[in-house]
């Protein structure tokens, strides 16, 4: 019969590796997921976890036309175009891109992961999230980085939150 060791087993893959790329996404994801923004848990998880198997599956190749940097450069040109699927432009101003920024860092991330460097992965994940909350703290508490398209598209949010407002608070039923 089967011995629960073969079930569970997920050779020549690790699971050390599949579970801190999805604890890495889960950290990631978590941060965005929170504040609403795109690239949430089940994505950024997804990511690296895909990143991950791509890569250490190329490094079980065998073949002398084989180049694991090749993988690596398909996986980069794959991820810029998730990338260009979030980010949007919105009157002259192009949102979005921090996500995508995030999503090449996810995929990034994987390869750390599919090299063996999994505690700096994890170390990687905590130093993105305090980039990402940080970065918006010292958006909205500092005049100096709060002008140019940041206003805008503040301005943008509050006049469009207004609206949506005046639509709902109505009472015209």
């Amino acid at each position: 019969m089967f011995q629960l060791s073969s079930i569970l087993s997920v050779e020549p893959y690790s699971w050390s590796a599949i579970a801190t790329s999805v604890f890495c996404g889960t950290i990631i994801g978590i941060e965005r997921q929170v504040r609403g923004k795109p690239v949430g848990i089940r994505t950024s998880s997804l990511i690296i976890l895909g990143t991950y198997l791509f890569l250490a599956s190329a490094g079980l190749m065998t073949g002398e036309a084989l180049d694991p940097s090749r993988v690596v450069g398909q996986v980069i040109t794959g991820i810029g175009f998730l990338g260009a699927g979030v980010m949007l432009s919105k009157d002259g101003a192009v949102v979005g891109v921090t996500s995508a920024a995030t999503i090449w860092v996810l995929a990034a991330m994987g390869v750390m992961i599919s090299m063996g460097a999994l505690d700096a992965a994890v170390k990687i994940s905590f130093l993105v999230v305090i980039i990402l909350w940080g970065v918006d703290l010292l958006e909205d508490n500092t005049l100096a980085m709060s002008k140019g398209v940041y206003s805008r598209m503040r301005r943008y949010r509050s006049i469009a939150k207004a609206r949506s407002f005046k639509r709902t608070h109505r009472g015209d039923d």
